[in-house]
Parts: structure tokens; sequence; C-alpha cells
């Protein structure tokens, strides 16, 4: 059901909080807020921010605030069609916030559309659904929270690992459908202990992925663009490979935690995976967009991969005939790695934070931003376009 929320309000002009070199806003803004519905759970549980129902906590904090003559809120799930709120409100917006779990795709027709627009912000991590390169190009300021979610996304890694690995899937349909067949179970089920498990990437995330692994006694490499300090390596003992192609190679499970931007895009394509030990498994807690949706399945439906886990497709969400739902061998979720309600409690404070730095004039926190004065700022990413092929679903 669409859900939205207008709101209006009143920002302090006490001098003191106010930097010179940075414009603070003046006049009316209107802010589009892009968000999931929540429904009975979002309705019962206002820790659930991430939800249109909550809406990250910004009408009571614009209440608190007094800053009903300075911002105009729209809140909204509906993005999809020429007649949803997103297209209608685009023209006036300031600021859109979005999320990666509901992402309004911010495309060039819609950034061309929205001749107003100053701020995108990702309420969480990654901000692919924004063409960075238009947004360089316009002078619009991108920014998500940094760091809010990798625990939570670090955790949902381990978890799909052993959910694969264990064979926990099959079992835990069995007792749903009143089975007992321990060996059809113990076929496919093995240990974590002793295999070599490689990152693809080691930043926030993907180095918080090692650590979590290390306990378990495995062999540990990554692939990140930047190595690590040689004391992580050491206390991780963990192998660093120069390129993707030389760690899918001795790794029996593979994670991916890099961003999605052009030269990360399809990078796990035909090629790639077939590079892949046979009978190895692949988890993707990143963006759907890395891997080749088609490939994929071929090697899932070839048994070249023993099987695959994720909470990330491609677009999102996802069709319900996405040939993905109903391969082998699989573990996906929808994508909710990065929102529990712990991810939620941080990543509402960081919105409020960015959105508090830009009404005031002060700048941002370096690690919040992405794009700033018209080039990309962060090193996980690359100017480009990662939002083609969304049309289907924005």
């Amino acid at each position: 059901m669409l859900s939205s929320i207008i709101k209006k309000g009143l920002l302090s002009n006490n001098p003191l909080t106010r930097i010179p070199r940075y414009a603070s806003t003046s006049g009316q803004q209107t802010v589009l807020v892009v968000l999931y519905e929540g429904g009975d759970a979002g309705k019962r549980n206002k820790n659930i921010l991430g939800c249109v129902e909550n809406a990250l906590g910004l009408p009571k904090w614009i209440k608190e605030n007094n800053l009903e003559n300075r911002l105009k809120l729209v809140v909204t799930s509906d993005k999809q069609g020429e007649n949803s709120v997103v297209e209608k409100t685009l023209p006036e917006a300031s600021v859109v916030i979005s999320q990666p779990f509901w992402p309004c795709y911010l495309d060039n027709k819609r950034i061309d559309k929205a001749k107003n627009l100053k701020l995108a912000i990702t309420a969480g991590v990654g901000s692919d659904h924004v063409n960075l390169e238009a947004a360089c190009k316009r002078g619009i300021t991108v920014a998500e929270v940094s760091g809010s979610n990798v625990v939570s996304v670090a955790e949902h890694v381990v978890m799909q690992m052993l959910a694969l690995v264990r064979n926990f899937i099959p079992a835990y349909k069995q007792v749903i459908n009143g089975e007992w067949d321990i060996a059809q179970i113990a076929d496919k089920a093995r240990d974590l202990e002793n295999k070599h498990i490689g990152t693809v990437a080691a930043g926030r995330i993907g180095l918080r992925v090692l650590q979590r692994l290390k306990p378990f006694n495995v062999h540990l490499h990554y692939y990140d663009k930047f190595r690590l300090d040689k004391s992580i390596e050491k206390d991780l003992n963990v192998k660093y490979h120069s390129n993707v192609e030389s760690l899918v190679k001795e790794c029996d499970i593979v994670t991916i935690n890099c961003p999605l931007h052009p030269e990360t895009e399809h990078m796990f394509n035909k090629k790639m995976i077939s590079l892949m030990k046979k009978g190895s498994y692949l988890v993707n807690t990143a963006r759907g967009k890395i891997i080749d949706r088609d490939a994929l399945v071929d090697a899932i439906k070839s048994n070249h991969l023993e099987g695959y886990a994720g909470d990330v497709w491609y677009p999102q969400p996802a069709s319900k005939d996405h040939p993905w739902r109903s391969m082998p061998r699989h573990a996906m979720t929808p994508h909710y790695s990065g929102t529990t309600l712990d991810a939620q409690a941080r990543y509402a404070a960081g919105v409020k934070e960015i959105l508090e730095n830009w009404l005031n004039g002060r700048p941002q926190r370096e690690e919040y931003l992405i794009v700033d004065k018209g080039r990309v700022v962060s090193n996980a990413y690359t100017e480009g376009d990662a939002t083609k092929g969304h049309s289907g679903n924005k």
C-alpha cells in the first residue's frame, strides 16, 4: 500500500553552527524519501526505521528540531512508472533519500528531471543506484552512511556460507515437510574447517568477514585494489592475490564484498565463473549486477558450482520469475543483510547527520562522501553509470 507523509519545518539560524565557506540552505526544501513498505510489522515495530511507516525517524526529528518551515518531507514506496510519487516529486526535490533494499534508481533521465536536486543520500551503504557520472556533471553531492551496516552484512555472509556448506536449506525443508532422510542431507553436508575461502575486496565488510572466519580454522585469501597492512595479513594468516582470477582458482568458497561500479559490473561472467573450482560455492551480498545472471544459473545447473547464496538481485525488488529464485542449491534471501534493527538505527542516525550538515552549511564526514564538488571522492567507486538495465523496475 502506498504511504505518503508530508511535513514542514524551521531551522535554527544560530550563526555558531555555520561554516562560512559552505553555503547553508534557505527557503523550504523538498526531501523525497523512498523506502520499502512496512505493513503490519512496520506499524507494530517502530524500530523498523527503514520503512515508509517509520520514515527513518525523520518526521519526529523535524518536529523536535523545529524544522517545519525549512523542510517538506515526502515519504513513499511508489517509485515505478510515470505517474508514481517519485516521478511527480522529482522536479521539486532538493534531496533524494533512498536505500539499497528498495532503491530509487537515479539514472540520467531522472537526474535531468530533478532540476533542483542537490543531494542524494543512501540510507545504508552502496550508492550504485545513482548515476555517478551524471551526478558529477550536475554537481550533485552523493553521500551514504559508510560503516552503518558492515557488521550486519559480514555476519550475513558467514551465515550463508554455513547454510550452503552444511546443506541447511534442504535439511530445514525436510523438517517442514515431515520428512527424515539423513543420507539425503549428509550427501552434500561438509565442514567449513580447512576450506580455502577468499573475499573479493577486503574493505569495511570484506575485512570483517575475514576476521569472523579466522576462528573456523580455514585458509583465508583476499583480493583488493588496496593491499591490507602487513600486520593485518600476518594476524589473519591471509594470502593476498593480485587479481580475482588467481583467487577464484584456489578457493572452495568465494565471497563478493566490493561495490558495484563500471569496473565490477558483471565481473563474475561466464569466463570468471568457469575459472572457479568445480564444486565450489559463491556468496554475494554486494550487488546482484556484479554477477552475470544467466551465467550463474548455467554454472549451478551444470554442477560446476555446488551452491550459491546472497541477498542481492538486479533490479530490486526481484521479479517473481527471476531465475535465481528457482535454480537448484541456492540459499538466497531478499536484500536484508544490511537492514537489521541495529543497522537501521545506525543508518537513520547517519541520514539525519548528513541532512543537518547540509541544512547548516557544514561539511560532511569524508567517509560519507561518494561524489562531492563534481568528482568521485571515494576510493571504493569509479565515475560512471551502473544504473542501466533497471527500467523494468525503478
